[in-house]
């Protein structure tokens, strides 16, 4: 009896021990969040400025997503007008298509697809660029050498995703409401002007801010978590692919959350 008591007080304590552990480990990490984001905030407003890699990574973000972005946001114009107009058509209302359109690609699908495409392709590049990089050395190499390695590393890639995935987001829904219009004239002989018409008069000031807000937001994220993954990134050839793999994971979970929070504040607003 005295050993089986014994056992499971040792085995209690152990697991006592070992959540006790994870919590301070999460606690570190919400920690070492927050610092980052404070860092970045201390150091973007103050010299050295490095624009030649800010111009650099805007580029990288921006200008190389344009095929893909253009690809997707066409598909999902014609994608999105094909699933909506039998619904429409049940109650004798497709004329009522190009708002429809209007509504769902500016409010919700252009800054959101495009969020998610941009996590996918530039938020995993930055982390395993980064993480490559810590694992190298070359960022300590940085350090030695008296150069501001989060400066030039960080600063400058959050900025590029910040200023780009607004433009990347504008640009999509221009696009998807080409390949809407474009199946729009196929179907009912729309012309442009009459589409773009009801586009623009299914949509409000407010729509057109709530969705640069959010453009904003999620562009800092990727950028911010894609850096945070690299920047931390553990030793190894393995660290270099779970830096990679946990920004696109950790970016998208983020960009949901985001969503939902600004939705029900911009929903808040427009009821008042």
């Amino acid at each position: 009896m005295d050993q089986s008591n014994n056992k499971t007080e040792n085995s209690t304590r152990t697991r006592s021990h070992l959540i006790s552990r994870r919590v301070d480990r999460i606690f570190l990490e919400i920690h070492r969040v927050f610092a980052f984001n404070v860092r970045f905030f201390k150091e973007v407003f103050f010299p050295p400025y490095e624009f030649k890699e800010i111009i650099k990574q805007c580029y990288e973000v921006g200008v190389r997503s344009l095929p893909l972005i253009s690809i997707t946001g066409f598909i999902i114009g014609i994608v999105f007008t094909n699933q909506s107009r039998p619904s429409l058509q049940d109650f004798g209302a497709t004329s009522l298509l190009p708002a429809l359109i209007s509504v769902a690609i500016i409010r919700a699908i252009g800054p959101l697809v495009t969020a998610i495409i941009a996590a996918g392709r530039v938020g995993s590049s930055i982390g395993a660029e980064l993480g490559s990089m810590r694992v190298t050395e070359q960022i300590d190499a940085m350090e030695v050498s008296a150069t501001n390695p989060f400066k030039f590393l960080v600063v400058s890639r959050v900025l590029a995703t910040t200023f780009m995935i607004p433009a990347l987001t504008m640009y999509t829904t221009l696009v998807s409401l080409l390949g809407g219009y474009l199946n729009v004239h196929q179907v009912e002989q729309t012309t442009i002007v009459t589409f773009f018409n009801q586009v623009f008069d299914a949509i409000t000031f407010l729509d057109i801010i709530a969705a640069s807000v959010k453009s904003v937001l999620f562009g800092y994220t990727i950028g911010m978590v894609g850096c945070y993954k690299g920047f931390y990134s553990s030793k190894g050839t393995e660290g270099v692919g779970k830096a990679a793999n946990t920004s696109v994971v950790t970016a998208m979970f983020l960009l949901f959350i985001e969503e939902l929070l600004v939705m029900q504040v911009i929903n808040a607003i427009r009821g008042m």
